[in-house]
């Protein structure tokens, strides 16, 4: 059902959104995260907390990953008549948001050391790695934000594709160390 709901609103939503308004991308994470909340249930056989957990994680790393991308491509977008950035500039406001999106990751990323989120708990060292990388990503952001250069959100963009990827891998190896 989840996998039908993501194809939906990516085909259905998103794609034609993307012409209308830069809120296209909050409606794209929405696809986006099911397939790592999916993961979850479909090794666990259980939808809960865990799930939503790992569904938040995905939604907000997709904010400065595709506003990223939003700034290098600005202009292609803008001749297709594409709004990819937050209200369809290329800024220093777009960028505050790609930041405040990764402080939000960051924090939500390591929230399951204070086990609210049910089995899906991380030992405090997987938490400071996780955030380590984080602060990676918040470290371009803020390159970005001083120098609004396309170079900056190259690195920005390939730290959230770095972070995205080992994240879900430290993960699943602290998930075989409880």
């Amino acid at each position: 059902m989840f996998g039908a709901i993501s194809i939906f609103l990516y085909t259905c939503v998103y794609t034609p959104l993307k012409s209308v308004t830069p809120l296209t991308v909050f409606v794209g994470a929405i696809p986006g995260a099911i397939p790592f909340m999916l993961g979850w249930v479909a090794a666990t056989n259980n939808f809960g907390i865990e799930a939503g957990f790992l569904f938040i994680i995905q939604f907000f790393w997709q904010f400065p990953h595709f506003w990223a991308i939003g700034w290098l491509q600005f202009e292609e977008y803008k001749k297709a008549g594409f709004n990819m950035l937050p209200m369809g500039t290329k800024d220093k406001g777009a960028i505050k948001q790609i930041i405040f999106y990764t402080v939000i990751m960051i924090l939500v990323s390591v929230a399951p050391v204070l086990k609210v989120s049910g089995a899906f708990y991380i030992y405090p060292i997987t938490a400071v790695i996780v955030a380590l990388l984080g602060v990676l990503m918040l470290y371009y952001g803020l390159k970005l934000y001083k120098s609004e250069e396309n170079v900056d959100a190259r690195k920005l963009m390939l730290s959230s594709v770095l972070y995205i990827t080992v994240v879900q891998i430290i993960y699943v190896v602290d998930k075989f160390l409880h």
